[in-house]
């Protein structure tokens, strides 16, 4: 008889069924309040609830539901027209529903016959069947009441089957009876009341085996206090010794799930209340300990105003009305102010955990326990905090209650303890594993088999399984830990699941309940061997908070609170760490939730991203990365901004005003008031260091402080691992960082294109190396390379566009340079001094609010080519000869319109009268003169760029200059070998006789006839040489010996002959660049020399003296002629008296 009962019990599976059943509610849950929530948005509510066209025939089948309506008028035409439509998109919600009928008749077979066998639950014994039993009771409740809140069930039900009527001339098989559970669920509670008065003796069991439990667990932070919980050093003695207890799985068991059980159970066992007054120490607790529970993620139930609604309708419950209504008085006014001293002491206690575990990780071992009973006491206060702000109860709005309680700006901390925590335990796994295996070996099993051979009675199968618990301990060695074994206990404490089964029913002949001691060890060992194979299970079971993916409102507020906050800065990294929790609200019943790419066609009600968890889960983390990043780089944009200004105050130009005062107090020169105003003293540099205390910080203080904390965060881990997606937070720094470099690079380079305003390069670049020392300071904060950033942006900067396509230093200083300044050096204002090596303003310009020389002398150029490097001055001295290109080929066209005068002056050379008489034939002398000016400028220009390109070169990168430099000397090549080896020398700034830039650009003008083309390039230099006379004419033709230049920058033509003399014959290959330059000088020399005859009584003689200096400065600049070849030409003794002049006159 005893066997056959034991095999009667074990024939009903309790444990299976109950397993299985836990788990698929969780998955219906997961469908049903994805329908909810679909049929609430517009966006995903199926379309044919809000069609016209189907408006009138919705009315009427929700009117009639269950019953359906005959088409016999043809009044459900519409959905006729559109029945295959309308049951393809309808079929999931019918099915979710159906399996949801399906599930609610498992449970109740399954809840009957756990009734009938009258199984005796105790949360401190069978912990197991206990929790799995109330687990399923909550999920059901949960699961109807859910069901109620969805509004168009009625709708998509009666619509699906109108459908499938009128397609398959019969109603679906299921609906009457689907249909006749979502009616009796119109009222759920009253509902589910009636069905479990014939099983509210298995509830009672199961409620009241929580009066050992709960009181203990729902306590004050004050009393938390004086019991020293989760305190590792109140008592040193005990230190090494393993935390214990007799009740060793419910000490992480969830509050938050208690209450829930409390509060539903009782709610579906109202009589419990009335019957029993023990009761009262469970409900009223848990009533007063908030005003809302969960239902399914966000989904909360405010219970107070919704069970006095429900006792209101049960005879005799107006007693209980009243205690429910104090209870939510009690918990609106206190609940708020319990649950934040609790917060504020799991600060604490979760900080010393980490701080000693952190240090000594082999105290792991030991005190697991106290690790997994301080997330699960922070993770039922977060999920409290969470729940209560999220859904503020309706009298929150007066100003009668503290909703100060319900807002912790402190709460990043705490769940950054939380990740630190979990991130300990999943780090020394090792230490747990080979702990408890050597405490599974050496303790567990010989205390499990004493208490096995002292049993009364047992059972043969109850034996056996014992009997294999002690051979499986036993079995355990440490060498399997250090070979690296996976240990499963899976089927150990499923074993002891259905042992928890057949030992308590009221027939089992081996009676759990009458053996504790059992009981108890055999619970500890389940928990050691959750700690050797199951950490993953038993950290989520603790810790998880999945409920930030459906309440992104709270979880995003906090998230830029934390930024704000300044002490709570450096925990913001917790935040994208949580969304790795996201995973764990996923179920297999609902794969949408995971990927909606295979789902697109027939789950409708999942196209909205916002359930789609994994879409979510990456979109919420590299949002909050993509945010703290940026909230560093705001700071240290505001840190650099100040460092530039510090820059800024040790600028010459700035000690102008000092030097004036203190100069005018020697010669004791009053000060005028209106002029005193306009040179103000700047600060002096240092001055922001004074100060009285060192606690009185400064804002530079405090922006550092903010970095520092900023810093801490984002450096906390190197990749945060989502699905299957892994982020690398540093990296989203440095893109920041890379993106503000080059912004502010540009951005203090303070260009206006209306005023033609820009900062000086050595400003810039003072500016620069400013801001890349606040960012190489980074470095001492974040493991990252700022060099690489450097390498990234500065590369960028060298060319036109950066890689978003924005203009670049290099872009607007070359255009600033070519379009502003060397346009103003024609104007007659600005000239170019070989002396001063830089263009210098002759005469103040109103439209050019600087001197030229602040943008042009050699320390400029310097600095700028610093800035740009040799790929940017590259791109610079390319423009520039582009420009010459342009000019010679608006030069070439003039030759064309004086071919045949040109062509007679080039055999005429040697007859003065001749070439007197053809001269006055020719046109366009002054347009001549004019572009070889601009050539000459923009050529002497280059020239100042390529020797400030050659001294930063050889100060940066010596040994590679030297190297051009020895290369070049010693290696003589010719043809297209000397244009490559010219090549490289330019690139460094070494000088050319020929320009193979300037090549390369008159190569892209040059005319497609050769012949002609050099024809005209002959004539072109006849043209000029004969043109020098005309110079005379002008007043700034004068050389300036204090300037070694003519005011008009008729000097730059030196260079301007000699460069495109070079560039035009050394295209056409002909190797007569000698011969031609020659043929220029004795043109040019004839027609100087007739000066003296045709000119003494129309302009002085200084003009012509000035130049005679120009020719001499056409043979000295050449690398092709020499000065035997010039007296050849031109008397030497004009030369030397032409010096003597203008040298006396200076």
């Amino acid at each position: 008889m005893t066997t056959r009962m034991a095999m009667n019990q074990s024939q009903q599976k309790l444990a299976e069924k109950l397993t299985v059943l836990t788990d698929r509610g969780q998955g219906m849950l997961a469908r049903l309040y994805n329908i909810k929530k679909a049929c609430q948005d517009p966006k995903s509510r199926p379309a044919f609830l809000s069609e016209k066209s189907l408006e009138t025939c919705l009315k009427m089948i929700v009117r009639k539901f269950p019953y359906t309506e005959k088409n016999a008028s043809g009044s459900l035409a519409p959905i006729d027209n559109r029945k295959g439509e309308i049951l393809k998109v309808l079929n999931v919600y019918y099915t979710t529903f159906r399996d949801i009928m399906e599930f609610k008749d498992h449970v109740s077979e399954l809840l009957t016959t756990i009734a009938a066998c009258h199984v005796h639950f105790d949360i401190t014994t069978n912990f197991d069947l206990t929790k799995n039993y109330l687990d399923l009771i909550i999920t059901y409740i949960s699961m109807m009441l859910l069901l109620a809140r969805v509004a168009d069930r009625k709708a998509m039900l009666g619509l699906f089957n109108t459908a499938h009527e009128l397609n398959y001339q019969k109603s679906e098989q299921s609906f009457h009876r689907l249909g006749t559970m979502i009616m009796e669920y119109e009222s759920p509670m009253k509902k589910l009341a009636e069905q479990f008065v014939p099983l509210e003796r298995g509830v009672q069991s199961a409620l009241f085996s929580l009066l050992h439990l709960y009181p203990r667990r729902n306590l004050s932070a004050e009393q938390w206090r004086a019991q020293e919980m989760l305190s590792l050093v109140s008592k040193p003695a005990v230190l090494l010794n393993p935390a214990q207890s007799e009740t060793m799985r419910c000490e992480y068991l969830s509050l938050d799930t208690m209450e829930r059980w409390i509060i539903l159970g009782f709610l579906v066992c109202p009589t419990l209340l009335q019957s029993n007054e023990r009761a009262q120490s469970l409900w009223r607790p848990a009533l007063q300990s908030g005003y809302c529970i969960t239902l399914f993620r966000d989904e909360v139930l405010m219970i107070h105003k919704y069970i006095e609604v429900f006792f209101d309708s049960i005879k005799g419950f107006n007693k209980r009305v009243k205690e429910v209504s104090d209870a939510g008085a009690y918990a609106l006014i206190h609940a708020g102010a319990v649950h934040r001293e609790r917060r504020k002491f799991l600060r604490v206690a979760l900080k010393e955990l980490v701080t000693i575990l952190g240090d000594q990780p082999g105290l792991l071992g030991p005190k697991a326990l106290y690790v997994f009973m301080g997330l699960t006491f922070t993770r039922d206060e977060v999920l409290w905090l969470v729940r209560h702000a999220e859904h503020p109860h309706p009298k929150m709005k007066s100003n009668k209650y503290d909703t100060d309680s319900y807002m912790d700006p402190q709460l990043p901390e705490l769940l950054f303890y939380m990740e630190e925590l979990q991130a300990l335990v999943k780090k020394y796994y090792q230490v747990l594993q080979q702990y408890y295996i050597q405490y599974l070996n050496g303790y567990d099993a010989i205390v499990l088999n004493n208490i096995v051979k002292n049993l009364t009675m047992c059972p043969e199968d109850e034996s056996v399984i014992l009997s294999s618990f002690v051979q499986t301990m036993e079995s355990l060695s440490i060498k399997q830990v250090e070979n690296g074994q996976v240990f499963d206990f899976t089927g150990f404490r499923l074993d002891w699941f259905r042992l928890q089964a057949y030992t308590s029913t009221s027939k089992a002949v081996l009676a759990l309940s009458d053996n504790a001691e059992l009981a108890r060890t055999m619970n500890t060992i389940i928990f050691h061997t959750i700690m050797v194979d199951s950490l993953d299970e038993i950290i989520n079971e603790t810790s998880d908070l999945s409920i930030f993916c459906h309440n992104s409102r709270f979880f995003e507020r906090s998230f830029e609170v934390c930024l704000t906050f300044p002490a709570q800065a450096r925990y913001s990294i917790c935040f994208p760490l949580i969304c790795t929790h996201f995973i764990n609200c996923t179920h297999e019943l609902c794969p949408e939730e995971i990927s909606p790419r295979n789902q697109r066609e027939t789950n409708q009600y999942f196209l909205d991203r916002r359930y789609h968890i994994g879409e979510r889960s990456l979109s919420v983390t590299n949002a909050f990365l993509d945010r703290l990043a940026k909230e560093i780089k705001d700071v240290v944009t505001k840190i650099c901004s100040e460092q530039c200004n510090q820059s800024d105050q040790l600028l010459p130009k700035n000690a102008a005003p000092t030097y004036v005062r203190i100069e005018h107090q020697r010669r004791k020169i009053p000060l005028d008031k209106k002029k005193d105003k306009q040179l103000q003293e700047p600060p002096k540099p240092g001055f922001e260091s004074y100060r009285k205390t060192r606690e009185k910080l400064t804002p530079h203080d405090k922006l550092h402080i903010a970095l520092t904390e900023l810093c801490t965060s984002i450096n906390y881990t190197p990749k945060i691992a989502v699905w299957d997606h892994v982020f690398s937070p540093r990296e989203y720094l440095i893109q920041h960082l890379e993106a503000r470099f080059a912004k502010a690079l540009v951005g203090m380079m303070m260009h206006n294109p209306d005023t033609n305003e820009i900062a000086k390069p050595s400003e810039l670049l003072m500016s620069v190396r400013t801001y890349m020392y606040v960012l190489q300071s980074i470095e001492n904060y974040v493991h990252v390379d700022i060099t690489r950033v450097f390498n990234n942006v500065l590369l960028q900067q060298t060319q036109q566009l950066d890689s978003h396509g924005e203009k670049t230093i290099t872009m607007l200083y070359t255009n600033w340079y070519l379009e502003v300044l060397l346009r103003r050096v024609t104007s007659g204002q600005i000239c170019f001094s070989p002396y001063q090596k830089a263009f210098i303003s002759l005469a103040p310009d109103p439209q050019l609010p600087f001197s030229a020389e602040e943008y042009t002398d050699i320390s400029e150029l310097r600095s700028l080519a610093e800035l740009i490097g040799a790929y940017g001055m590259k791109f610079l001295n390319e423009s520039l000869m582009w420009h010459i290109a342009s000019q010679v080929g608006e030069l070439k066209k003039l030759v064309m319109e004086n071919m045949e005068v040109l062509t007679k002056l080039r055999t005429n050379f040697d007859k003065p009268l001749v070439m007197a008489e053809l001269f006055t034939q020719l046109k366009f002398i002054e347009n001549l003169l004019t572009r070889l000016n601009i050539i000459g400028v923009i050529i002497a220009f280059k020239g100042l760029t390529q020797e400030a390109l050659s001294d930063v070169l050889s100060q940066r990168v010596s040994f590679l200059y030297n190297a051009v430099v020895d290369f070049r000397e010693h290696v003589h090549t010719s043809g297209q070998d000397a244009v490559t080896v010219d090549m490289l020398a330019l690139s460094v700034g070494l000088p050319c006789n020929v320009d193979p830039a300037l090549c390369n650009a008159l190569q892209a003008e040059k005319e497609l006839d050769a012949e002609a083309d050099y024809n005209n390039s002959c004539l072109l230099m006849v043209f000029i040489a004969v043109s020098l006379r005309v110079l005379i004419r002008s007043e700034t033709t004068v050389y300036s010996p204090r300037l070694d230049a003519h005011p008009n920058n008729c000097h730059c033509f030196a260079n301007a002959i000699n460069a495109v003399a070079g560039a035009l014959f050394t295209l056409h290959r002909r190797g007569d660049v000698e011969e031609r330059l020659q043929e220029f000088l004795a043109l040019a020399s004839s027609s100087l020399l007739t000066l003296s005859h045709d000119t003494e009584k129309v302009v002085p003689s200084k003009a012509r003296e000035s130049l005679y200096l120009l020719l001499d400065q056409i043979v000295k600049e050449s690398p092709f002629l020499t000065q035997d070849l010039l007296e050849s030409c031109f008397p030497y003794v004009l030369l030397r008296n032409a010096y003597h002049a203008v040298l006396k006159r200076e």
